[in-house]
């Protein structure tokens, strides 16, 4: 079973500023979690006029209460209170030419206990007086959720030729517990994406107000904090 959460919105903002923010979105102050950003590759293809991207964050998570009380802690490598960190692959693409960017992030950690891909599109409007005017750019993500939980057990039971009956019960045991850690992971995305707006937007006003220089003097304060 596969969860779906999805999120049209636009930013007030020129396509330009809102692919900027994008890379220096972290850190902000709804994101003082992240500890680090580093980028491992990053190719522009002059002929389409196409950057491309790879990037690995490492980020500070508390475990959801639901999740830690349901599996093991060794299985989930979190402390007492579900403190845990992660590393999360982010690749992006932007088109300078055409106006959009197309952005893809999954967890490398727990991917047995749940896979997560978050993907987003940026687009300018396709007409420049469109509803959101000159400095509107078009946002649409999309947040995947599959929990694998279980499998590599299932497999086992199987080869070792359980009664049809145990079979039936073990696969609905696993399907429950896929599904609510599905349904975790969907509500705490839901919660998580209005606070990555927020922090998008502001960087964006410092980009707006400031420049470069007050980027990075709110980057500098938003490490300090966190």
């Amino acid at each position: 079973m596969v969860k779906v959460y999805s999120q049209n919105y636009a930013y007030d903002y020129p396509f330009a500023t809102v692919t900027l923010a994008y890379f220096l979105r972290y850190p902000n102050p709804y994101s003082r979690h992240v500890l680090s950003t580093d980028v491992l590759d990053r190719t522009f293809d002059p002929a389409t006029q196409r950057l491309y991207t790879t990037r690995l964050h490492l980020k500070r998570s508390r475990l959801p209460a639901a999740v830690v009380k349901l599996l093991p802690r060794s299985l989930l490598g979190a402390s007492a209170n579900g403190d845990s960190q992660a590393y999360i692959l982010e690749r992006s693409v932007v088109d300078v030419r055409e106006g959009w960017m197309a952005t893809e992030s999954r967890n490398l950690e727990l991917t047995t206990v749940l896979d997560v891909i978050e993907r987003q599109t940026y687009k300018r409007p396709l007409e420049a007086k469109g509803n959101f005017g000159d400095e509107g750019t078009e946002v649409a993500t999309t947040v995947t959720l599959h929990s694998r939980l279980g499998q590599r057990f299932r497999r086992a039971r199987e080869s070792a030729a359980e009664a049809p009956q145990g079979n039936f019960l073990a696969r609905w045991s696993q399907a429950s517990l896929q599904s609510t850690i599905e349904s975790i992971g969907l509500n705490r995305a839901s919660k998580s994406q209005p606070n990555a707006m927020e922090g998008m937007k502001i960087v964006m006003e410092r980009l707006r107000h400031g420049g470069m220089v007050a980027v990075l003097e709110g980057m500098r304060k938003d490490r300090e904090a966190s």
